[in-house]
């Protein structure tokens, strides 16, 4: 059957998708770059480290810095020290392996606190403002670091603490930005500009390389700290909460916007209160949330332990490390854009259900991995057997932006934020407890045996939370994220509006 064009609900005209429907373009851009920026601000510091502390044992290079690895001190005060990757004068730390590994974790004391705060602030006043000024802040306490570094110890924590509090809130408050201007069957592709977090570690790391040996390390702080100072200016002007409220959107795309978007929440339907019985005795919700955990648990896993496993294990010298540490970045970001382009067209073609499409793309970014990391287990110990199956694991990861990643904008737009906000606290934890479990396992014993323990805890973690929702994830939209008083507007019942109104195209289905 033919599928019908949308139709405006006010004049009953057809709309046709532009593909030059320049705000919509221009929102996908910026929350691009924007995600970007949010992820150069994080990692800005973990090169910098490499630089702020000087290594007593052996000279090194700033090369280490995409290694993540960190030099042991055995002094305790800031002094001014010549070395062969500084320019003259650079100010250096004796901050002790403790006291560095405590500054690294301060970032998530913050992070971890305004993930649920964000998206209920995000659907109260604003996506905008909330993932604005959030940025704005975090670009601001950026360029304050170095000195804050200098002053004391204490003094560079509380930054990273405050750097964490506020980029906390930007990932769940970028859904209800989505429930206002992205139609539904387009949620996918938009989902994978978060995906762009990953492309700007890879390109932050090299840069900021290149950056410190020249200028020292305090350079990768104010650099990082204007581009998101530029960023944030850009934001305020060019986007906007709804299209309604833009003044530069044509009407003919704020027409194509609202109509597609009308399909699965009316206007005017958004409950004042939030539904928090509903939410947390939802098991489509608690689908999204342990689902995530999982996947992004052995996300950092990978990530964060891959250099160290490459060093230790397969013996790669330090540019190799380096270089192949960041393939598993690059191949998530070209999978996430890859699969949320597929899952959009397999969701307006029809020929398969919303839900099925979501729990498809669910299996392979989050079942998969798991598969993989079992045949690490009997792999792992070659060099380009390991590489390979790390490479493809974290690739076929990026196809959640097909499934569960946007889900919640399927279940209860209206509540999105809160639902990612509850998912990403719980990985927030999650990325805390796999740096435990691996350095529980190989602390003084970096054996492949050891290494194989991590692997299975890793399989098991991603296939159960993908069986999670293959049982009981959803694409339908939930009655709560109606409120009580949805079913009336102006003393009309919205069955009775229905019944006036003149015949409009069918929805998706679910």
């Amino acid at each position: 059957m033919k599928k019908e064009e949308p139709v405006n609900v006010e004049t009953g005209l057809v709309i046709k998708q532009n593909r030059s429907m320049s705000c919509s373009r221009i929102l996908n851009l910026m929350v691009l770059v924007g995600f970007m920026v949010n992820y150069m601000l994080r990692v800005n510091f973990t090169i910098a480290i490499v630089d702020m502390v000087p290594n007593h044992k052996q000279n090194v290079s700033i090369e280490q810095a995409t290694n993540f690895s960190i030099s042991p001190l055995n002094d305790t005060n800031a002094t001014v020290i010549r070395t062969h990757s500084s320019p003259p004068g650079s100010v250096k730390f004796n901050w002790s392996e403790y006291e560095q590994n405590m500054i690294l974790g301060s970032f998530f004391w913050g992070y971890v606190l305004t993930e649920l705060p964000g998206g209920r602030l995000s659907e109260m006043i604003g996506a905008r403002p909330v993932f604005g000024y959030s940025m704005l802040l975090a670009s601001m306490v950026t360029l304050l670091t170095p000195m804050a570094a200098k002053i004391s110890i204490y003094c560079l924590i509380f930054c990273r603490v405050f750097l964490g509090f506020t980029l906390g809130v930007t990932w769940p408050a970028i859904l209800p930005l989505a429930a206002n201007w992205i139609p539904p069957n387009e949620r996918s592709k938009f989902m994978s500009n978060m995906m762009a977090s990953t492309l700007g570690a890879a390109i932050t790391l090299p840069v900021c390389g290149i950056l410190i040996s020249a200028w020292g390390w305090e350079s990768a702080f104010y650099i990082t700290g204007l581009v998101g100072l530029a960023w944030s200016a850009l934001w305020f002007n060019l986007v906007f909460e709804t299209p309604a409220v833009h003044p530069r959107i044509s009407e003919f795309e704020r027409n194509y916007i609202e109509t597609e978007i009308a399909k699965q929440s009316k206007p005017g339907t958004k409950p004042k209160k939030l539904p928090w019985i509903k939410i947390l005795t939802s098991l489509p919700v608690w689908a999204i949330v342990i689902t995530h955990g999982a996947s992004v648990f052995g996300y950092f896993t990978i990530v964060n332990q891959l250099p160290t496993y490459m060093k230790y294990l397969l013996h790669y010298d330090i540019k190799s490390n380096g270089f192949l540490s960041s393939l598993p970045y690059l191949g998530k970001y070209v999978m996430a854009l890859f699969a949320g382009i597929v899952a959009d067209r397999l969701l307006n073609s029809e020929k398969i259900s919303k839900t099925m499409t979501r729990k498809i793309f669910t299996f392979i970014g989050v079942f998969t991995p798991g598969l993989l990391m079992i045949l690490q287990v009997y792999l792992g110990d070659n060099q380009v057997w390991s590489v390979i199956i790390f490479t493809i694991a974290l690739t076929m990861n990026g196809a959640v932006t097909g499934g569960y990643l946007g889900n919640g904008l399927d279940i209860a737009p209206n509540f999105s934020g809160t639902i990612f906000g509850m998912a990403n606290t719980l990985s927030s934890f999650g990325g805390s407890l796999s740096s435990y479990i691996v350095g529980k396992l190989t602390n003084n014993n970096q054996t492949f045996e050891q290494w194989c323990i991590v692997f299975w805890i890793l399989a098991a973690t991603y296939m159960c939370g993908a069986m999670v929702f293959l049982i009981f994830g959803t694409a339908k939209t939930l009655s709560w994220n109606s409120g009580p008083n949805a079913e009336e507007s102006n003393g009309v019942h919205t069955n009775e509006m229905e019944a006036m109104k003149p015949l409009k195209t069918s929805s998706n289905s679910q």
